[in-house]
């Protein structure tokens, strides 16, 4: 489970993923994680705490401690959209990948190694790596806080989430790819390579 530098003879391309060029699937994919946040959002409202509860502080509280989880969720939703590219670097680098290049669209950042082919398990391992890791984070985080702080924490559970349906659709495409499938991520788009006549 190695990223390589090379396709190897026989392989061509066999598809390609690019959520900028093609609509129906940037549609698709941006419908289903508004569907997947209104849904979280409404299962922890009824089911474990009010979301007034985001909205709360002592009626004498201070201006401070009124806007305090606001702002808190606003530099935590900042950090973690630079924490989950580098959560994908990271995994690209454990796997072999020789350079990683970061960027921003305009519509969302990305982290990419364009000279870089990853199989099967290697490309779906660094596409769903932030969602394991930050769930388990957010999770604990959570459970030890104090319970005036759980809809920030949630929040941040919720993009993590929700953010990551991109990520899950691509894994799940590469899922469906035979098992000699190279994959090279340029961060932008995904191209999977197969030896010819697979």
């Amino acid at each position: 489970m190695q990223a390589r530098t090379e396709l190897g003879q026989g392989y061509e391309e066999c598809r390609r993923v690019d959520l900028q060029k093609d609509r129906r699937a940037a549609f698709a994919v941006n419908a289903a994680a508004v569907a997947v946040m209104a849904a979280l959002i409404a299962f922890a409202n009824f089911l474990i705490r009010p979301l007034t509860g985001f909205f709360s502080a002592d009626a004498d509280g201070t201006l401070f401690e009124w806007l305090a989880k606001p702002l808190a969720l606003i530099f935590g939703l900042i950090a973690y959209l630079i924490l989950h590219e580098l959560t994908h670097a990271a995994a690209m680098k454990l796997l072999g990948a020789h350079k990683v290049r970061f960027g921003f669209t305009g519509l969302y950042a990305f982290a990419g190694a364009e000279h870089d082919y990853f199989d099967k398990a290697a490309y779906i391992t660094t596409a769903l790596a932030p969602l394991a890791l930050w769930g388990i984070v957010f999770t604990i985080a959570m459970i030890l806080a104090p319970v005036d702080w759980f809809w920030v924490l949630y929040f941040l559970q919720i993009a993590n989430i929700s953010g990551a349906i991109g990520d899950v659709y691509v894994s799940f495409v590469t899922a469906r790819m035979p098992s000699d499938v190279l994959v090279r991520d340029t961060g932008v788009d995904m191209t999977f390579f197969t030896v010819r006549g697979e």
